[in-house]
Protein backbone atom coordinates (compact mmCIF):
# COMPACT_ATOMS: atom_id res chain seq x y z
CA UNK A 1 0.00 0.00 0.00
CA UNK A 2 1.39 3.49 -0.96
CA UNK A 3 0.26 6.83 0.88
CA UNK A 4 2.37 10.00 1.71
CA UNK A 5 2.50 12.04 4.52
CA UNK A 6 -0.61 14.06 4.18
CA UNK A 7 -2.86 10.55 2.60
CA UNK A 8 -2.95 7.82 4.51
CA UNK A 9 -4.08 4.20 3.42
CA UNK A 10 -5.32 1.34 5.08
CA UNK A 11 -7.73 -1.76 4.01
CA UNK A 12 -10.66 -2.87 5.94
CA UNK A 13 -11.20 -6.28 4.56
CA UNK A 14 -12.52 -5.63 0.67
CA UNK A 15 -12.22 -2.27 1.44
CA UNK A 16 -9.35 0.37 0.49
CA UNK A 17 -9.47 3.15 2.95
CA UNK A 18 -8.19 6.49 1.85
CA UNK A 19 -7.88 9.30 4.83
CA UNK A 20 -7.04 13.01 3.95
CA UNK A 21 -4.41 13.44 6.95
CA UNK A 22 -3.66 17.03 7.48
CA UNK A 23 -5.96 17.90 10.22
CA UNK A 24 -3.71 21.19 10.86
CA UNK A 25 -5.04 22.61 7.94
CA UNK A 26 -8.58 20.90 7.97
CA UNK A 27 -7.09 18.49 5.45
CA UNK A 28 -6.51 21.66 2.45
CA UNK A 29 -5.49 19.81 -0.69
CA UNK A 30 -1.53 19.80 -0.97
CA UNK A 31 1.32 18.00 -3.22
CA UNK A 32 1.35 14.85 -1.01
CA UNK A 33 -1.96 14.65 -0.48
CA UNK A 34 -3.09 14.66 -4.20
CA UNK A 35 -0.48 12.30 -5.34
CA UNK A 36 -1.43 9.46 -2.26
CA UNK A 37 -5.30 10.18 -3.79
CA UNK A 38 -4.17 9.25 -7.53
CA UNK A 39 -2.16 6.55 -6.12
CA UNK A 40 -4.79 5.38 -4.49
CA UNK A 41 -7.32 6.00 -6.77
CA UNK A 42 -4.77 3.62 -9.25
CA UNK A 43 -4.32 0.90 -6.20
CA UNK A 44 -7.75 0.25 -6.42
CA UNK A 45 -7.95 0.13 -9.89
CA UNK A 46 -5.08 -2.26 -10.38
CA UNK A 47 -5.93 -4.78 -7.24
CA UNK A 48 -8.95 -7.36 -8.03
CA UNK A 49 -8.99 -8.57 -4.49
CA UNK A 50 -10.15 -4.35 -3.47
CA UNK A 51 -14.08 -4.04 -4.48
CA UNK A 52 -14.91 -0.72 -2.37
CA UNK A 53 -13.06 2.24 -1.49
CA UNK A 54 -13.90 4.97 1.28
CA UNK A 55 -12.90 8.41 1.22
CA UNK A 56 -12.35 10.52 4.47
CA UNK A 57 -10.51 12.81 6.57
CA UNK A 58 -8.77 13.20 9.53
CA UNK A 59 -9.35 14.72 12.80
CA UNK A 60 -12.98 15.71 12.30
CA UNK A 61 -12.67 17.28 9.00
CA UNK A 62 -13.00 16.31 5.18
CA UNK A 63 -11.21 18.94 3.07
CA UNK A 64 -11.13 22.73 3.43
CA UNK A 65 -9.95 22.87 -0.87
CA UNK A 66 -7.05 24.21 -2.54
CA UNK A 67 -4.31 25.75 0.25
CA UNK A 68 -4.87 29.84 -0.49
CA UNK A 69 -2.08 30.63 1.74
CA UNK A 70 0.38 27.99 -0.35
CA UNK A 71 -1.63 29.18 -3.59
CA UNK A 72 -0.97 32.86 -3.05
CA UNK A 73 2.86 32.20 -2.30
CA UNK A 74 3.60 29.94 -5.49
CA UNK A 75 4.70 27.62 -3.11
CA UNK A 76 3.14 23.97 -1.32
CA UNK A 77 4.22 21.35 0.79
CA UNK A 78 5.94 18.35 -0.39
CA UNK A 79 8.15 19.78 -2.95
CA UNK A 80 10.29 16.26 -3.25
CA UNK A 81 6.64 15.00 -4.78
CA UNK A 82 7.49 17.79 -7.88
CA UNK A 83 8.64 15.47 -10.26
CA UNK A 84 5.70 13.67 -9.69
CA UNK A 85 3.53 16.64 -11.45
CA UNK A 86 5.77 17.21 -13.88
CA UNK A 87 5.86 13.57 -15.33
CA UNK A 88 2.25 14.39 -15.51
CA UNK A 89 0.78 17.47 -15.20
CA UNK A 90 -2.47 16.06 -14.96
CA UNK A 91 -2.16 14.04 -11.68
CA UNK A 92 -4.03 16.45 -9.90
CA UNK A 93 -7.09 16.77 -12.09
CA UNK A 94 -7.22 12.70 -11.64
CA UNK A 95 -6.64 13.12 -7.95
CA UNK A 96 -9.29 15.15 -7.65
CA UNK A 97 -11.62 12.78 -9.81
CA UNK A 98 -12.18 15.61 -12.64
CA UNK A 99 -10.17 12.98 -14.81
CA UNK A 100 -10.50 9.78 -13.36
CA UNK A 101 -13.04 7.55 -12.32
CA UNK A 102 -12.28 4.50 -10.68
CA UNK A 103 -13.79 1.30 -11.53
CA UNK A 104 -14.34 0.56 -8.21
CA UNK A 105 -17.15 2.68 -5.81
CA UNK A 106 -15.90 5.54 -4.01
CA UNK A 107 -18.05 6.38 -0.81
CA UNK A 108 -17.23 9.37 0.64
CA UNK A 109 -17.23 9.43 4.57
CA UNK A 110 -17.44 13.32 5.58
CA UNK A 111 -17.25 14.95 9.05
CA UNK A 112 -16.62 18.44 9.58
CA UNK A 113 -15.74 20.80 6.78
CA UNK A 114 -16.14 19.90 3.11
CA UNK A 115 -15.91 23.34 1.31
CA UNK A 116 -14.67 24.44 -2.16
CA UNK A 117 -12.33 21.59 -3.53
CA UNK A 118 -13.81 19.18 -0.89
CA UNK A 119 -17.38 19.32 -2.60
CA UNK A 120 -15.52 19.25 -5.73
CA UNK A 121 -13.78 16.03 -5.16
CA UNK A 122 -17.12 14.66 -3.15
CA UNK A 123 -18.85 14.83 -6.65
CA UNK A 124 -16.86 12.25 -8.29
CA UNK A 125 -17.52 10.01 -5.56
CA UNK A 126 -20.30 7.70 -5.75
CA UNK A 127 -22.13 7.24 -2.28
CA UNK A 128 -21.78 10.11 -0.10
CA UNK A 129 -22.53 9.83 3.87
CA UNK A 130 -22.29 12.92 6.60
CA UNK A 131 -21.87 13.66 10.10
CA UNK A 132 -24.90 16.02 11.31
CA UNK A 133 -22.39 18.95 11.61
CA UNK A 134 -20.64 19.24 8.28
CA UNK A 135 -20.44 22.00 6.11
CA UNK A 136 -20.50 21.71 2.23
CA UNK A 137 -20.40 24.72 -0.26
CA UNK A 138 -18.46 26.21 -3.41
CA UNK A 139 -16.73 29.05 -1.54
CA UNK A 140 -14.73 30.06 -4.58
CA UNK A 141 -17.13 33.09 -5.69
CA UNK A 142 -16.67 34.84 -2.85
CA UNK A 143 -12.38 34.65 -3.39
CA UNK A 144 -12.63 35.96 -6.81
CA UNK A 145 -11.91 32.50 -7.96
CA UNK A 146 -13.72 29.54 -10.31
CA UNK A 147 -15.06 26.82 -9.11
CA UNK A 148 -12.51 24.56 -12.16
CA UNK A 149 -12.48 21.16 -10.15
CA UNK A 150 -15.79 20.30 -12.49
CA UNK A 151 -18.76 21.95 -10.38
CA UNK A 152 -20.56 24.24 -13.01
CA UNK A 153 -20.64 21.08 -14.96
CA UNK A 154 -21.11 18.06 -12.79
CA UNK A 155 -23.11 19.54 -10.60
CA UNK A 156 -26.50 20.28 -11.93
CA UNK A 157 -26.43 17.01 -13.35
CA UNK A 158 -26.13 15.78 -9.74
CA UNK A 159 -28.73 18.03 -7.90
CA UNK A 160 -31.60 20.52 -9.29
CA UNK A 161 -30.06 23.15 -11.31
CA UNK A 162 -31.57 25.56 -9.69
CA UNK A 163 -29.70 24.57 -6.25
CA UNK A 164 -26.55 23.99 -8.64
CA UNK A 165 -26.51 27.65 -9.26
CA UNK A 166 -27.56 29.17 -5.96
CA UNK A 167 -25.02 26.91 -4.36
CA UNK A 168 -22.42 27.87 -7.64
CA UNK A 169 -23.24 31.97 -7.35
CA UNK A 170 -23.72 32.59 -3.56
CA UNK A 171 -20.75 30.80 -2.42
CA UNK A 172 -22.96 30.11 1.36
CA UNK A 173 -22.20 27.30 3.40
CA UNK A 174 -24.80 24.49 3.55
CA UNK A 175 -25.83 22.39 5.93
CA UNK A 176 -25.94 18.51 6.37
CA UNK A 177 -29.16 18.47 6.42
CA UNK A 178 -29.56 20.98 3.61
CA UNK A 179 -26.80 18.81 1.59
CA UNK A 180 -29.50 15.78 1.72
CA UNK A 181 -32.39 17.89 0.99
CA UNK A 182 -30.89 18.87 -2.13
CA UNK A 183 -29.37 15.48 -3.33
CA UNK A 184 -25.76 16.21 -2.63
CA UNK A 185 -25.62 13.79 0.09
CA UNK A 186 -27.25 10.34 0.39
CA UNK A 187 -26.93 9.95 4.60
CA UNK A 188 -26.88 12.18 7.63
CA UNK A 189 -25.47 10.26 10.68
CA UNK A 190 -24.80 11.33 14.28
CA UNK A 191 -20.84 12.97 14.15
CA UNK A 192 -18.48 10.59 14.78
CA UNK A 193 -20.16 7.90 12.89
CA UNK A 194 -19.75 8.94 9.13
CA UNK A 195 -16.96 6.54 8.95
CA UNK A 196 -18.84 3.91 10.08
CA UNK A 197 -21.74 4.11 8.41
CA UNK A 198 -19.53 4.15 4.94
CA UNK A 199 -18.14 1.32 5.46
CA UNK A 200 -21.11 -0.44 6.32
CA UNK A 201 -22.20 0.25 2.88
CA UNK A 202 -18.80 -0.87 1.68
CA UNK A 203 -19.49 -4.54 3.19
CA UNK A 204 -23.09 -4.52 1.46
CA UNK A 205 -21.21 -3.47 -2.18
CA UNK A 206 -18.23 -5.95 -1.30
CA UNK A 207 -20.79 -8.85 -0.79
CA UNK A 208 -21.88 -8.83 -4.34
CA UNK A 209 -20.85 -9.79 -7.53
CA UNK A 210 -17.60 -7.80 -8.05
CA UNK A 211 -17.73 -7.87 -12.08
CA UNK A 212 -21.62 -7.20 -11.46
CA UNK A 213 -20.88 -3.74 -9.49
CA UNK A 214 -18.90 -2.46 -11.83
CA UNK A 215 -20.34 -2.76 -14.87
CA UNK A 216 -23.31 -1.80 -12.93
CA UNK A 217 -21.30 1.38 -11.74
CA UNK A 218 -19.67 1.99 -15.16
CA UNK A 219 -23.11 1.49 -17.32
CA UNK A 220 -24.59 4.64 -14.86
CA UNK A 221 -22.28 6.94 -15.76
CA UNK A 222 -21.59 5.59 -19.61
CA UNK A 223 -25.26 6.51 -20.10
CA UNK A 224 -26.07 9.76 -18.14
CA UNK A 225 -25.90 12.01 -21.17
CA UNK A 226 -27.68 9.48 -23.87
CA UNK A 227 -30.72 8.92 -25.05
CA UNK A 228 -32.54 6.44 -23.59
CA UNK A 229 -32.68 3.84 -26.54
CA UNK A 230 -28.73 4.74 -26.71
CA UNK A 231 -28.65 4.35 -23.28
CA UNK A 232 -30.55 1.13 -23.64
CA UNK A 233 -28.40 -0.37 -26.33
CA UNK A 234 -25.40 0.75 -24.28
CA UNK A 235 -26.86 -1.14 -20.93
CA UNK A 236 -27.51 -4.25 -23.01
CA UNK A 237 -24.14 -4.01 -24.56
CA UNK A 238 -22.53 -3.58 -21.08
CA UNK A 239 -24.65 -5.79 -19.05
CA UNK A 240 -25.33 -8.61 -21.06
CA UNK A 241 -21.64 -10.17 -21.28
CA UNK A 242 -21.77 -10.85 -16.95
CA UNK A 243 -24.50 -13.31 -17.18
CA UNK A 244 -21.63 -15.50 -18.91
CA UNK A 245 -19.35 -14.79 -15.99
CA UNK A 246 -18.85 -17.54 -12.90
CA UNK A 247 -19.70 -14.74 -10.61
CA UNK A 248 -23.53 -15.01 -12.61
CA UNK A 249 -23.16 -18.94 -12.16
CA UNK A 250 -22.46 -18.52 -8.32
CA UNK A 251 -24.96 -16.12 -7.56
CA UNK A 252 -27.82 -18.43 -9.55
CA UNK A 253 -26.63 -21.32 -7.42
CA UNK A 254 -26.57 -19.82 -4.08
CA UNK A 255 -29.74 -18.63 -5.01
CA UNK A 256 -31.13 -22.30 -5.51
CA UNK A 257 -30.04 -23.46 -2.74
CA UNK A 258 -30.92 -20.52 -0.31
CA UNK A 259 -27.32 -19.87 1.00
CA UNK A 260 -25.15 -16.31 0.41
CA UNK A 261 -23.00 -16.20 -2.39
CA UNK A 262 -19.11 -16.36 -2.44
CA UNK A 263 -17.69 -14.68 -5.46
CA UNK A 264 -14.06 -15.85 -5.96
CA UNK A 265 -13.63 -14.57 -9.34
CA UNK A 266 -12.62 -11.37 -9.80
Amino acid sequence: MGGTEHLTVQREGATLVLTLNRPEAKNALSLPMLVGLYDGWVEADEDDAIRSIVLTGAGGAFCAGMDLKALAGRQMEGQQHRDRLTADPDLHWKAMLRHHRPRKPVIAAVEGHCVAGGTEILQGTDIRVAGESATFGLFEVRRGLFPIGGSTVRLQRQIPRTHALEMLLTGRPYSAREAAGIGLIGHVVPDGTALEKALSIAEQVNACGPLAVEAVKASVYETADMSESDGLAAELKRGWPVFDTADAAEGARAFAERRPAVYRRL
